[in-house]
């Protein structure tokens, strides 16, 4: 079992940032793929960015340049660093992880954590 548990979020102006962190426990959770996926009201849940263990980003084109996905094994921790934040990015974001990259990328992922809100106001 992994547990994911997700902070960072809040209320931001847009044009401003933050940082996203999901924190792993359990079982070999640095041998992971992990990721950010989003989710706003009326929508489905999206890709946000993909990491694999060994540090291999993978992201959505429409979010990369702003979004930079990083992960510190030591800490078990990933991170997702969000700039030149939109009111179209106000969505609540989930963390994923699995064993392999393919499943976090497609969203067939064993693991997601609770979710963090992310409010870009206008």
């Amino acid at each position: 079992q992994v547990q994911l548990v997700e902070s960072g979020g809040g209320l931001v102006q847009a044009g401003g940032s933050l940082r996203l962190s999901c924190a792993a426990s359990g079982r070999t959770s640095s041998n992971y793929a992990m990721g950010w996926f989003r989710q706003a009201p009326g929508k489905q849940r999206e890709l946000v960015a993909a990491i694999s263990s060994g540090g291999t980003p993978v992201y959505v084109d429409s979010m990369e340049g702003r979004f930079t996905i990083s992960r510190d094994n030591a800490k078990n921790t990933v991170y997702l660093q969000m700039n030149s934040l939109k009111p179209e990015d106000t969505a609540v974001y989930y963390c994923a992880a699995d064993r392999t990259l393919h499943a976090v990328v497609g969203g067939t992922n064993d693991y997601w954590g609770q979710g963090t809100q992310v409010t870009v106001s206008s």
